[in-house]
């Protein structure tokens, strides 16, 4: 499998937004859109291009308008995957692990401003998953619920330890995490009756699609937009 297939259609990176502003979250410069005052959070973790994505962060002002606190931290500490870099090399500092602990931080950071509900959303982190982070929050009790978006390398074994109320949201052209390896997640998930779950497969999009579409597109913004609003949806059913 090519690292290269997670990658396609790289985004015109920018700092800048209407609606949110760059500050400092523990250790990490953090993207933050929505009210402050507010209780309720969403981490939004992002794929290999980092937190200043315009797309994502179009998401991210999308979601603080329905009353949430969302913070996109820096993950990559200034280091986001760009197409010049070999991604087995730059993967080697931006493992699954560091990913975890990091977003642990950032969760125990909101917490200690006052937040009393946290959901989190995770978009594929190259050939080794920003979803993997996601999945790991979800086996503990740091958060509300989940939302993994184009998961990449997340395996079966992984949803067995799963206890927050997970949403999957899959590609149907996807080399990835294939159709055939979604229905798997599935299977486990509904052995697990203690957890609610929703798994959608979109039928005629690719890996990526939901941050990294052509805003050109009219169709792809729909398919993009579709996907938004059932994460936004998730999210709102559990964190309240």
């Amino acid at each position: 499998m090519s690292g290269r297939e997670c990658c396609e259609n790289p985004p015109a990176l920018s700092s800048s937004s209407r609606n949110g502003c760059v500050l400092q979250l523990g250790s990490f410069n953090t993207y933050f859109s929505g009210p402050s005052t507010s209780k309720l959070a969403i981490l939004l973790v992002s794929d290999v291009y980092g937190y200043e994505a315009p797309n994502l962060r179009k998401l991210s002002d999308k979601v603080a308008a329905a009353g949430y606190y969302v913070v996109v931290p820096d993950f990559f500490y200034g280091d986001p995957y760009t197409m010049e870099k070999t991604l087995s090399i730059w993967i080697q500092s931006h493992g699954t692990a560091k990913g975890f602990e990091d977003a642990k931080q950032v969760v125990a950071a909101l917490k200690d401003k006052g937040i009393s509900a946290i959901g989190a959303a995770g978009f594929c982190w190259g050939v080794f998953l920003t979803a993997k982070v996601v999945t790991e929050l979800s086996k503990s009790d740091y958060i509300q619920a989940v939302v993994l978006l184009h998961p990449s390398l997340v395996k079966v074994d992984d949803f067995k330890e799963v206890k927050a109320p997970i949403a999957i949201l899959a590609a149907e052209i996807d080399k990835i995490s294939p159709p055939e390896l979604i229905k798997q997640f599935e299977e486990i998930l509904s052995s697990k009756p203690e957890v609610d779950k929703f798994v959608k497969i979109f039928p005629g999009v690719k890996h990526g699609w939901t941050v990294r579409y052509n805003v050109e597109n009219k169709e792809a913004v729909q398919h993009a937009e579709e996907a938004h609003r059932d994460m936004l949806d998730w999210l709102t059913k559990y964190v309240k």
